[in-house]
């Protein structure tokens, strides 16, 4: 047993943060476990650096936020099914992830947190940015917030791609045969403000990439709203950047966070491999 201490370096105002002092290979304390999930709620986002995991001991770290389940849509590797790497080639255009969201909004229940390792990262590029979904919700105006509190979002795991089931298909199996496809498109509805169920804290549930309209409104009568919320959580001073080096490990909560792939390594190799948690029903 070791690692008794823990040293904890924000990353930016906003959210984000780095722990010094763990090597995740080894045995952790019940007290380290408990100062690391504490880290994840005060800070939304934590990460570690200079890991060295394989899927299973990936698997082990994610459970100190919940319970590890199966992607829908990818396969699981090294015999791990609730792992699953993300790949980007040299010779790929589209990157996964390159939009804002919040992992699977689109599941009945979306997954609470998310648990992603940096196998090869390319020389300069791939950052992940996040933003703090809490803060955009309590600077919004009291006008707002009344205006929006009862608002219901229909998220669509189709959202993204315009040609639907066959789109979707169509970019994830560029995942190098890790594509799932017998899983089925998934919608369902969440209030888009919802309450952490840990923290007591309210955060905006709403996002451009999963969010189609909101429950009994059209598309058209629902987009703008939908837009300028997405906006708001993505502004600058509710965000944090995170530069990946080999061996990196970042854990985050989906609940009030979202998170964007920057695609800005063409001709460059990347692959990251990935666990989340199961949720509940957003409330």
């Amino acid at each position: 047993m070791v690692n008794q201490s823990i040293d904890i370096r924000p990353i930016a105002g906003a959210l984000g943060a780095e722990i010094l002092g763990v090597d995740l290979s080894c045995s952790l304390s019940n007290q380290i476990r408990a100062a690391i999930f504490q880290a994840f709620l005060d800070h939304q986002m934590v990460c570690f650096r200079e890991q060295d995991l394989d899927a299973a001991r990936q698997v082990e770290i994610a459970a100190i936020l919940g319970n590890p389940i199966a992607y829908p849509y990818l396969a699981g590797v090294e015999g791990v099914a609730e792992a699953h790497e993300l790949v980007k080639t040299p010779d790929d255009v589209v990157n996964f992830g390159g939009v804002w969201h919040s992992d699977t909004a689109y599941k009945p229940k979306p997954d609470m947190g998310t648990v992603l390792y940096a196998c090869e990262v390319p020389d300069a590029g791939g950052d992940t940015l996040y933003a703090n979904a809490q803060l955009a919700y309590e600077t919004l105006s009291d006008g707002m917030k009344q205006m929006i509190a009862g608002l219901v979002g229909v998220n669509d795991s189709e959202a993204l791609y315009p040609g639907g089931r066959a789109s979707r298909i169509g970019h994830l199996s560029e995942m190098k045969g890790a594509y799932n496809d017998g899983s089925e498109p998934m919608q369902s509805e969440h209030p888009i403000v919802r309450t952490h169920p840990d923290t007591g804290r309210k955060s905006l549930f709403v996002s451009i990439a999963h969010t189609l309209h909101f429950k009994n409104m059209t598309a058209e009568e629902s987009k703008p709203l939908i837009h300028y919320l997405a906006n708001h959580i993505v502004k600058p001073e509710f965000t944090c950047r995170l530069r990946w080096q080999t061996g990196t490990i970042a854990m985050w909560d989906n609940r009030c966070t979202q998170h964007f792939a920057v695609n800005d390594y063409s001709g460059q190799y990347r692959r990251m491999r990935r666990v989340t948690i199961e949720g509940d029903k957003p409330a």
